[in-house]
């Protein structure tokens, strides 16, 4: 199917460039046919896939829906006629029904076949007649050439889509499944449930009501921050904020497409009418506008069709059905981990799945109904008290890490299922946002891990990137036929390390970089809240409740910094001994990375002496010429190092969909980010080609223009000032000028003089944050605080994912 997917984009794109070659040598007559046959086609393609999937039907023998469900029967009593007797009647029931769906599929079918003759003919005429003699000094014979050649691209292309959709009919049948009449006619205003499984758990709809609903608040959150400003200033703000205010909620209004009303802002409500009649206006005259420029070319029937409203797709209600579909079927739908695509699972497999861990794990105690929330929140709050009382911390510090009962929730545990390894096991993650000790957590985790990531920086890498430029460094000089490659797997890391063990690692890290403060707390401050942290973390699962017992909670900020220090203090002597002996070591997290001149045996045996350093950490390891870590390809050709983009073997081609509700900037920086990769992970000019054209392909099948991804991939080249292609003579020299190029340092941000806003993104707003700034400086280009910066931010409504 991913392949068939492939080669669908490529005729797309074939087809695309077909038609910009046909738009630019095309004369006035043939544009203007163009342009009417156009609905046309697009119109006989539904028509045509309608078609020929109703016949595949009736050779398949799988009516629609709404023909399958019509059965003819009434109860006999067979208490006054015989049983024999009423056999026969209800014999004739079943007759009659059969007929019926036979006779209605036949002239569902007929019906169907004559709307596609009728398409088809006026098609054929129109482009049989299609000019071919010159016309006002334009020259048709290459426009007619041009434009037989993107009539055939573009009929390949629906033929193929007219395969795929035969493809999920097939499939149905496979899986003995009832059809959907909705999937089943293809509409062309009504999106499949199956392809909006497809737009993945990332995609957004556009959805102007939430954000109109949602934009009270947000106004009256940027007003109490402004406010804010002018405090810091000592002065008042004055009439200028109101009038701001009152202007922005007027135009917020206009995007979300809502009546415009003024509530709680003391607002002038003859700006909203005024503004409104100017949108109304300005509307009417873009409109004009547009209908002018084109009168010479388009026809009136071509002026309808730019006008006219596209029908919504109601997203909210296939996802509402899809919900209830997989509740009556026993069904999860989830995140598949480390990918960017559905998983689709049966409940008692998770079910099974889940206990199993639990009891290899052995590091959760059931509590079964009894909610430790209450009690939580109460010994949360006391222990903070007197550690207050103490003078452990300060007041500011108790306030920041106090909690209220009405603002915590359980943590609840889910899972992420690894589809990429066999039998799809499951990733636990105990989701605490709201949890009573989340906020000491994260309090905790941005103390401890800028140390940290000091601390380690020789044995660490966090990217690929990272990775590639250490080993071609080392490659240089160390590279050899005998180098071997080692990655190591450390089982079940944050549930196996015992919660004393991992708070005494912090305190290890500590006298490490003899340290007796971290800020204005003292060492034992830092280890009692983390002992609590750690020894406190409650959760929720399949309606039962459960402490964990040993480890911490994969979700929880500060798990992974001790469960990076407890890992520091495990691999020093590994790394030690990888160093003396002449080889690279570098880790991520719970995954090891080895580059060595030893022999395999050799090898082992080390291994399973490390395995003997900590009973809590088991090592898996996977050894050969050739390896993959994080999401880079390595392999040792000859004493030469070959390097590529690793893709799992769960990969499919799924990037965010162009179509997705995001802001544009967000869009764009996909295909500029992943050629960018594919520049700095591949090491030969060939494997650079060829990872450009599947990211091209793939970027194509999420809906990019590929207008825009030429001009990304483009920017790439422009950003280390490449001003000439790359070819096989000077790649190497490009690709060690971006190794060579320095990263971009965050700078630490003055809050006094930077002001962040977030308002909910929709389609509508692509030039708010143009006319957002316009308004800033308008009325405060000249106040007290126009030296503060406006930074806007975009909050998205909820994903597929989510809902």
């Amino acid at each position: 199917m991913a392949q068939s997917r492939i080669q669908l984009a490529k005729v797309q794109m074939e087809e695309y460039k077909a038609l910009e070659d046909f738009e630019q040598i095309a004369s006035p007559a043939q544009w203007s046919i163009h342009l009417v046959l156009k609905p046309k086609i697009k119109n006989w393609s539904t028509k045509n896939k309608n078609y020929q999937i109703l016949s595949k039907r009736v050779e398949l023998d799988m009516p629609p829906k709404f023909i399958e469900k019509v059965d003819f029967s009434f109860k006999v009593d067979e208490s006054i006629i015989s049983q024999d007797e009423a056999q026969a009647t209800y014999n004739e029931m079943r007759q009659i029904t059969k007929e019926f769906r036979t006779q209605a599929m036949k002239l569902y079918v007929q019906s169907a076949a004559r709307e596609n003759e009728i398409l088809s003919n006026e098609i054929t005429g129109i482009v049989e007649r299609f000019p071919q003699e010159n016309d006002d000094g334009f020259d048709a014979e290459p426009g007619f050439a041009a434009f037989k050649q993107y009539h055939e691209l573009r009929q390949k292309r629906m033929k193929l889509e007219t395969e795929q959709s035969m493809h999920f009919l097939f499939e149905q049948q496979v899986e003995g499944d009832t059809n959907n009449p909705e999937e089943e006619i293809i509409a062309p205003t009504v999106i499949q449930e199956h392809e909006l499984l497809k737009l993945g758990p990332k995609f957004i709809f556009n959805d102007p009501k939430t954000a109109a609903r949602r934009h009270t608040i947000e106004l009256a959150t940027l007003k109490r921050k402004i406010e804010n400003c002018f405090l810091r200033k000592k002065v008042s703000p004055g009439r200028p904020l109101e009038q701001f205010m009152a202007e922005l909620d007027v135009l917020l209004q206009t995007l979300h497409n809502v009546p415009t009303t003024i509530v709680n802002l003391n607002k002038d409500k003859t700006i909203g009418i005024q503004t409104n009649q100017n949108d109304i206006i300005e509307l009417k005259n873009n409109i004009t506008e547009l209908i002018n420029s084109q009168a010479s070319q388009v026809n009136q029937f071509q002026i309808m069709n730019i006008v006219k409203v596209k029908k919504k797709k109601n997203y909210g209600r296939l996802v509402k059905r899809l919900r209830h579909k997989f509740k009556l079927a026993n069904i999860i739908l989830q995140k598949s981990e480390k990918s960017k695509v559905f998983h689709l699972g049966k409940v008692e497999d998770y079910r099974k799945k889940s206990l199993e861990y639990m009891e290899k794990t052995q590091a959760y105690k059931c509590l079964e109904n009894e909610d430790p929330l209450p009690d939580l929140i109460q010994r949360t709050n006391k222990y903070l008290l007197d550690l207050r009382l103490a003078k452990w911390i300060t007041q500011k510090q108790y306030e920041l890490l106090s909690i209220k009962p009405n603002e915590v929730e359980l943590a609840h545990l889910y899972y992420l299922p690894k589809a990429h390894k066999p039998d799809t096991p499951l990733r636990p993650i105990i989701s605490g946002l709201k949890h009573p000790t989340n906020k000491i957590s994260k309090f905790l985790d941005d103390l401890l891990r800028p140390l940290f990531d000091k601390m380690a920086q020789e044995t660490t890498v966090t990217s690929g990137f990272e990775l590639v430029k250490k080993l071609n460094e080392w490659s240089i000089v160390n590279m050899n036929q005998n180098n071997i490659f080692c990655t190591i797997d450390v089982i079940d890391l944050y549930t196996m390390i015992p919660q004393i063990e991992g708070v005494l690692s912090l305190k290890r890290m500590l006298d490490y970089l003899k340290l007796k403060k971290v800020g204005n707390l003292k060492i034992e401050t830092i280890i009692r809240l983390s002992r609590f942290v750690m020894q406190n973390n409650y959760f929720s699962y399949d309606g039962q409740f459960y402490h964990q017992i040993r480890g911490g909670a994969m979700g929880s900020p500060l798990t992974l910094t001790m469960a990076n220090c407890y890992m520091f203090f495990f691999e020093r002597t590994i790394a030690k001994q990888i160093k003396n002996g002449g080889g690279l070591y570098f880790r991520y997290i719970d995954d090891l990375f080895i580059v060595i001149n030893w022999p395999v045996r050799h090898l082992l045996k080390q291994i399973d002496r490390w395995n003997k350093l900590d009973e809590n950490i088991q090592l898996r390891a996977n050894i050969g010429s050739f390896t993959n870590f994080l999401d880079l390809y390595m392999e040792n050709r000859d004493g030469t190092l070959f390097t590529t983009v690793y893709q799992k073997p769960s990969y499919e081609p799924y990037y965010l969909p162009f179509n997705s509700i995001h802001p544009s900037h967000m869009k764009k920086n996909i295909p500029f980010t992943m050629l960018l990769r594919a520049f700095r992970y591949c090491s030969t000019f060939q494997t650079y080609l060829d990872e450009r054209e599947k990211l091209r392909m793939a970027l194509l099948l999420n809906k990019y223009p590929n207008k825009i991804i030429e001009q990304q991939f483009n920017n790439v080249l422009l950003k280390f000032n490449i001003n000439q292609p790359l070819t096989i003579n000077n790649y190497d020299k490009y690709r060690q000028k971006v190794f060579d190029s320095p990263y971009k340092e965050s700078t630490e941000i003055d809050y006094d003089k930077v002001l962040f806003i977030y308002f909910t993104y929709c389609s509508s707003m692509k030039m708010f944050p143009l006319k957002f700034h316009t308004l800033w400086s308008k009325y405060f280009g000249e106040s007290p605080i126009n030296e503060i910066m406006p930074i806007l931010g975009t909050r998205n409504v909820k994903n597929l994912q989510r809902r």
